[in-house]
C-alpha cells in the first residue's frame, strides 16, 4: 500500500532487446533454401511455383465453401431434416457441429500432400 507521502512510483521498466531467433547453423530446415538470383528462368519457375499453389488453394477453399453452400440449401428447401434426431440433437447441428471436421481434416491433407508435389517437381526442376 502506497500512501501520498511515499513518493513518486517508478515508471515503466525500460523494455528489453529485441531478440532474433533463428535455426542453428546447419541444421536442417526442410525446404531448401536458395539464394535469390535474377535469373529469368528461376523466376519464371518460382511464378509458376507460386501460381499453381495459389490455383491450389482456391479450389480447395471453393470446394468447402461449396459443400456449406450445398448445405444451407439443404436444410432450407427440405425443412424437415429438422424433424430428423440422433441423440435428441437435430440433424443439421450435428453436421455442422461435428461432421464437417473430417472434412476440413481431409481438404488439408490433400492441400498438403498436392502443395508438397508441387514443390518437388520445382525441386526437380530447378536441379536439373
Amino acid at each position: 500500500m502506497t500512501t501520498p507521502d511515499s513518493g513518486p512510483t517508478p515508471g515503466p521498466s525500460p523494455l528489453p532487446a529485441r531478440v532474433r531467433v533463428t535455426a542453428p547453423e546447419g541444421a536442417p530446415l526442410g525446404i531448401a533454401r536458395r539464394r535469390a538470383s535474377h535469373d529469368p528462368a528461376a523466376e519464371f519457375y518460382v511464378r509458376s511455383l507460386i501460381r499453381s499453389q495459389l490455383r491450389l488453394s482456391l479450389s480447395v477453399a471453393l470446394g468447402f465453401l461449396l459443400l456449406l453452400l450445398c448445405l444451407a440449401v439443404v436444410v432450407t428447401f427440405w425443412p424437415q431434416i429438422q424433424d430428423i434426431r440422433l441423440l435428441t440433437i437435430p440433424l443439421p447441428w450435428l453436421v455442422l457441429g461435428v461432421g464437417v471436421y473430417p472434412i476440413i481434416l481431409l481438404g488439408a491433407f490433400l492441400y498438403n500432400r498436392v502443395s508438397a508435389r508441387y514443390e518437388a517437381q520445382y525441386l526437380d526442376v530447378t536441379r536439373e
